[in-house]
């Protein structure tokens, strides 16, 4: 017999309604999260919807040539001596520049070049230990009375050119240097180790290439690189020919075997730090032992950091004073590291190696 109870009828009725309603965005929900799960895995790669070719290891290697060599080396002629598997979306290039052989990485689709991978560790252990070996004092020096005199003195600074208070004697000098320029011979030289990396290496090179081969630019050009340490800016804006120093950073990179040198730790000779000895010979007849430090006829002498001080310093080794020593300098102390600022404190600190026992 059929029920005939209308609101047994309506329960039921509204129960299935309430039931297909439910499913129906469950099922909704459910085919919207496989379509997002399909297109992330479309877009980012996925395993499973990878529809990016790779590059054989010879395409990865042609493809790398051709970039490094229309984009990232001038004067020179780069190649890829080996190519291997490095992980499942790049390849490991050992990529031959001159003498120097560089580890780099390509992802296997051909779209993203390394240049080379940077050790975290080995390059925070080394800022580290930097920033804890300086030797920070606040003595005033006065203007030393000892320096040998001569007509023309020989001023020697010897500096890093990434260490912060080599770069603030640098600011310093710079203005002595114009001063005086056919009074004193005032050289800017390199202590012969770095201690901040492949950067510091590669801007010794620039600027002692410029100093040498276009002088009338290297004040210019120091004195903009000093502003923020941007080398090829600095290149461009202040006229230096960029060939022409590429040829010399080339030839001076293979004669002291620079950057050789700062990528094979053997010739280290157990420091922490690599070689670089362009200046070696004068680095061991004055025994430098850090930067900056400030030769003058042959003496080593302190000084205080701002340019009047500096030029005091340099004035006290001529045995008649020129007219332009009494020139009016600035005697603010000019701030460590690049930028234009001035450094209050008047500190004086270097960059050394800590002492071993």
């Amino acid at each position: 017999m059929e029920n005939e109870n209308p609101m047994v009828e309506n329960s039921t009725t509204k129960f299935k309604k309430r039931f297909d309603k439910k499913t129906n965005l469950i099922l909704s929900l459910v085919a919207i999260v496989v379509i997002l799960v399909v297109v992330a895995l479309v877009n980012f790669g996925g395993p499973l919807f990878n529809f990016t070719k790779n590059l054989t290891p010879d395409q990865a290697k042609a493809r790398a040539e051709d970039f490094i060599n229309k984009n990232l080396v001038q004067g020179t002629t780069a190649s890829i001596t080996s190519v291997a598997d490095f992980s499942s979306s790049l390849y490991k290039l050992t990529v031959k520049v001159g003498t120097n052989s560089i580890d780099s990485y390509i992802s296997k689709d051909g779209k993203l070049f390394f240049s080379e991978a940077m050790n975290i560790d080995d390059i925070n252990n080394a800022a580290n230990t930097a920033a804890n070996t300086t030797t920070p004092t606040t003595t005033t020096p006065a203007t030393p009375t000892n320096v040998p005199k001569s007509d023309k003195p020989v001023v020697e600074l010897f500096v890093m050119s990434h260490c912060p208070y080599g770069t603030q004697i640098e600011k310093g000098i710079l203005p002595v240097m114009s001063t005086l320029a056919n009074k004193a011979d005032i050289q800017i030289k390199f202590v012969n180790y770095a201690m901040h990396g492949q950067a510091e290496v590669e801007d010794n090179i620039r600027q002692y290439c410029i100093s040498k081969e276009q002088p009338a630019k290297y004040n210019a050009y120091l004195t903009c690189f000093l502003k923020a340490g941007d080398a090829k800016g600095c290149i461009t804006s202040t006229g230096v020919d960029s060939a022409k120093l590429d040829k010399c950073f080339s030839a001076t990179d293979t004669k002291y075997s620079l950057l050789k040198d700062f990528n094979d730790k053997t010739t280290w000779n157990g420091s922490s730090y690599p070689p670089f000895s362009i200046d070696e010979a004068l680095n061991k007849k004055y025994n430098i032992q850090g930067s900056p430090t400030l030769v003058i006829n042959g003496t080593t002498v302190e000084s205080n950091r701002d340019s009047a001080s500096l030029l005091a310093t340099v004035c006290a080794a001529f045995k008649t004073k020129p007219s332009e020593c009494n020139t009016k300098l600035s005697s603010a102390s000019p701030s460590a590291g690049f930028g234009e600022g001035t450094d209050a404190s008047g500190a004086a600190a270097n960059c050394a190696p800590a002492p071993t026992n």
